[in-house]
């Protein structure tokens, strides 16, 4: 497991229910945040992962879904993105076939991200990922 970095910095956090309109909700939230901090270059890709993860959670875990970002100061450059649910086990990359409508989340997660990874929580758990920004 890889420990997520300290984060001091600026921060953004919501919760959402579990319902269909949470995705569409968290991809927004975010895409504003980021606006917000000038990180308009990472906006599509923090909002399609966001939409990957929040996707997930509303297909595997009941109840509310957190999701924080965290541009610290100490690491210019790296955005922390998080996703927290109520479901401990952590998610499972699968292999998907050409035919197959889902199962490529976390591949495309790993593939776009500097690095990504899961902790559990007192509660659930939570995925989170980096992405590089401009300086």
């Amino acid at each position: 497991m890889i420990r997520v970095i300290d984060t001091d910095g600026d921060h953004a956090a919501w919760t959402f229910s579990a319902d269909p309109g949470t995705v569409r909700a968290a991809r927004g939230a975010v895409r504003d945040q980021l606006r917000l901090w000038d990180l308009d270059d990472v906006g599509d890709l923090a909002a399609l992962l966001v939409s990957e993860l929040v996707t997930n959670a509303l297909r595997y875990a009941t109840g509310p879904i957190g999701v924080r970002l965290t541009r610290p100061t100490d690491l210019g450059g790296v955005l922390l993105v998080e996703v927290s649910d109520s479901l401990p086990e952590p998610p499972h990359e699968r292999a998907a076939r050409p035919e197959d409508e889902g199962g490529r989340g976390l591949q495309l997660l790993a593939s776009a991200s500097r690095r990504w990874g899961t902790r559990p929580g007192a509660v659930g758990k939570t995925v989170w990922f980096e992405l590089a920004v401009p300086r």
